[in-house]
C-alpha cells in the first residue's frame, strides 16, 4: 500500500523503507517534538536509529528534515490503522 503512493519508483531518488518512515512519524508523535527536533534527536540516539532499521549508528540521521513532510502525506490514518 504505500509503495502505490510512490510515483514511479524506477526514477529518481530511492524512496525509504516504510519500517522508517512510520517509525519516524511514531518517534516525532511519542516525544511531541518537530520536525527538525525529531530529525535532531534521531541523529544522536542509537536506539532510534536501530527503531528505524538502520544496521549500525551514523552521526547523521538517514532522512532530510522536508522527508517527513513527504512521510506525512504517504502515510495516512487508513494506512496507520491497517
Amino acid at each position: 500500500m504505500y509503495k502505490q503512493k510512490l510515483k514511479d519508483v524506477t526514477q529518481g531518488a530511492h524512496a525509504y523503507s516504510v519500517r522508517m518512515a512510520l517509525g519516524a512519524l511514531v518517534i516525532k508523535e511519542l516525544l511531541g517534538t518537530s520536525d527538525q527536533e525529531t530529525v535532531q534527536q534521531i541523529a544522536e540516539n542509537p536506539y532510534l536509529q536501530y527503531f528505524l532499521g538502520l544496521a549500525e549508528y551514523q552521526e547523521t540521521c538517514p532522512f532530510d528534515v522536508s522527508s517527513l513532510t513527504y512521510f506525512r502525506r504517504r502515510i495516512d490514518a487508513d494506512m496507520i490503522a491497517q
